[in-house]
């Protein structure tokens, strides 16, 4: 039986008309291009000249000498590294931002969260008491900024984790000294001629994990609530069938919100409306894909098409009259394939240029004017538009549910607290907590199964689930972000929550950077208290099932160092050593409290999850869980709603009114 490619019916749909076509695509080209049989389970080192090594038989080593131990630790590392600096820069971007508007220079811009710069400023040392809000703010980007270049010392944002975890690190020599640093070490580390311990290369790698996920993506999450606002929930829609028939089609894709954000503004003008109406449309239509996507959403509203995989394939509708992209998860194949219909790419950061595409330099300094220029590209082309095909799948959703937000919602305006979620665990009406997080990757299963398949089975057992990045995205074309279907697919104690709350089973925090909200959650809690005392103590567990990128390797280990088990999908890294596999699951495990594992299979990955979860609860002395215990409010409204949706009777139970 062919393998089916998506179990998104919009990209399947897509990809039919691809083949049609004769067109490539992510998921033909990967069909015909089988990963590296050597390199894809570390075996092959490339670091010199000498190379590539392709260590094949048992002890035999490279050229220098090393072994495949030094080989594989020294490959994974230098991914971690290359996550790291990914997600970092971006932050050091957002403290760029900040300190120009702080300096009156990016006029566009302004402080849309005074409570979060004046918590920003509290860890970071700055000094509030009689002084003004831009004097403040240009201290903390100051600040922040001084943290990417920082020598000697601790992360300021370290502070952040629970006081136990804290003293972990420190033990074992892991508390990052500055991001860049971190990311220089490894990269020197892992250089021909140095470090060849997989021990001390691995602790290497955790360190600049750290400084990825406690410090440079911590910081952007920060920077970008007070730059844009700090999420609450609101609803949006997603998936291919949101392009419009007779609008313009503008389409934000990347990571950086300092463009999408702009982007939005400049798609509401007035001015803008006129200019696209001139050329024959009814308006302008700002949607977008990946993480860009969710920057967006989470502020604005604004609907995703989209994760990943989707990008050629939203192309293809041709009824995208311009898409712009800014950094990370941005393929070339879209440069070609845009020529073939009557689709602008722009580029704009310094960072990305792409071959045959357009590059407009995005400056913070003229943001807006840059925007406009960009959104009246894309109405001159819409007179430009042939046939279309835009399949006709869209879904409802509700995202934005930033730590903050969940805060308030638990404990109200005065008394803000994680209490309510730590008892819900405590008494077993949550079994647990799991992040499902991720890029997409056409060799895993299908596109978007895995995630589909280990979040609906965590909400089925009572697991409260988390989301971010891509990953979210998934989880929104399939109805998973909407509170709808708490009802038809949570068990009965996260479905009581659910319907108590007016919430979700499934919550969106926004762009794979904003995993640092997660961590942040995850602190809360275990400071909390009733569940341990660190973060390692908490049942919970994080899942990147359709990994691709070297920032979801870092992600996964500055998880598994603040203490989580952390499972990603496919095949390891790292396979092509035991004592390496070992040392990263079960050594890692006795020094941190979390481990890092590959498994293939994602009734595997549930399975484990489930399994870990559980042992947590033992270890706490908790009760074991049992489904049967809650629920029982919630029936009489489930047979409702059931009831309706046989009879075809409108059956949304909830609005988001309330949120």
């Amino acid at each position: 039986m062919a393998k089916i490619k998506s179990i998104d019916p919009a990209v399947s749909e897509m990809l039919e008309q691809a083949e049609k076509e004769g067109l490539s695509t992510a998921f033909s080209r990967a069909e015909d291009m089988k990963p590296c049989p050597i390199g894809h389970v570390g075996r092959c080192c490339k670091h010199c000249h000498m190379g590539p090594c392709r260590l094949m038989k048992p002890g035999q080593t490279g050229v220098c000498g090393a072994t495949i131990e030094t080989v594989t630790a020294r490959n994974l590392v230098r991914m971690i590294a290359g996550g790291a600096s990914a997600h970092s820069d971006h932050g050091r971007d957002l403290a760029l931002t900040l300190l120009a508007v702080a300096e009156g220079e990016a006029p566009d811009y302004r402080i849309r969260d005074k409570g979060k710069l004046l918590l920003m400023a509290e860890y970071l040392g700055v000094p509030i008491k009689g002084r003004e809000i831009l004097e403040i703010a240009q201290d903390v980007g100051s600040k922040a900024l001084s943290q990417f270049g920082q020598q000697t010392g601790e992360l300021l944002s370290v502070q952040r984790a629970p006081k136990p975890r804290q003293e972990i690190w420190r033990r074992l020599g892991m508390v990052p000294r500055g991001i860049d640093r971190e990311v220089v070490e490894v990269m020197h580390r892992t250089h021909v001629g140095n470090d060849q311990d997989h021990e001390s290369l691995l602790k290497a790698g955790l360190r600049c994990a750290l400084a990825d996920g406690w410090g440079g993506s911590m910081l952007a999450t920060d920077l970008t609530d007070v730059l844009f606002g700090t999420p609450s929930p609101l609803s949006a829609r997603s998936n291919l069938g949101i392009l419009s028939d007779d609008e313009v089609n503008l389409i934000v894709h990347g990571h950086e919100p300092t463009l999408s954000e702009m982007i939005a503004v400049a798609c509401m003008d007035p001015e803008m409306i006129e200019y696209a109406k001139s050329k024959g449309a009814k308006g302008i239509n700002l949607a977008g894909i990946c993480c860009t996507a969710n920057e967006v959403l989470m502020r604005q509203g604004v609907g995703t098409i989209g994760n990943f995989l989707s990008q050629e394939l939203a192309v293809m509708t041709g009824a995208i009259e311009l898409m712009v992209v800014d950094i990370q998860c941005i393929m070339e194949a879209l440069s070609p394939l845009c020529e073939r219909y009557h689709t602008s790419l722009v580029t704009t950061s310094p960072k990305v240029h792409i071959h045959g595409a357009t590059h407009i330099g995005f400056d913070e300094h003229r943001a807006l004017d840059i925007a406009k220029q960009i959104v009246r590209m894309a109405c001159d082309n819409y007179p430009k538009r042939g046939k279309t095909h835009i399949p006709q799948f869209q879904t409802e959703l509700v995202a934005g549910f930033s730590h903050e937000y969940l805060n308030y919602l638990m404990g109200g305006y005065y008394r803000g607290s994680f209490r309510p979620l730590n008892d819900a665990i405590m008494t077993g009406r949550l079994r647990g907590v799991a992040g499902v997080v991720g890029c997409n990757n056409p060799r895993t299963s299908s596109h978007d199964a895995a995630h589909d398949y280990v979040t609906r089975e965590f909400i089925k057992n009572d697991i409260l689930v988390v989301q971010t990045g891509c990953g979210a995205i998934s989880a929104a074309k399939f109805g998973l972000l909407a509170p709808e279907a708490a009802m038809e697919l949570a068990g009965p104690g996260l479905r009581e929550i659910c319907e108590t709350l007016g919430i979700p089973p499934v919550l969106h925090l926004g762009s794979c950077v904003d995993n640092s909200r997660i961590l942040t959650t995850l602190a809360q809690m275990a400071n909390e208290g009733g569940l341990g005392t660190d973060i390692s103590d908490i049942p919970g567990v994080g899942l990147a099932p359709e990994w691709m990128s070297e920032k979801a390797i870092s992600i996964g280990c500055y998880f598994v160092a603040s203490g989580v088990y952390t499972i990603m999908g496919g095949k390891s890294p790292v396979e092509a050593s035991e004592v390496v596999s070992e040392y990263i699951s079960k050594v890692w495990e006795e020094q941190l409290g979390g481990k890092y594992e590959f498994i293939e299979e994602p009734e595997e990955m549930v399975a484990r999850s489930l399994a870990h979860i559980d042992a947590k609860r033992q270890a706490l002395g908790l009760p074991d869980y049992d489904p049967t215990r809650y629920g029982a409010s919630g029936d009489g409204m489930l047979l409702r709603y059931l009831e309706a949706v046989e009879k075809g009777e409108p059956a949304s139970l909830y609005s988001t009114k309330g949120l």
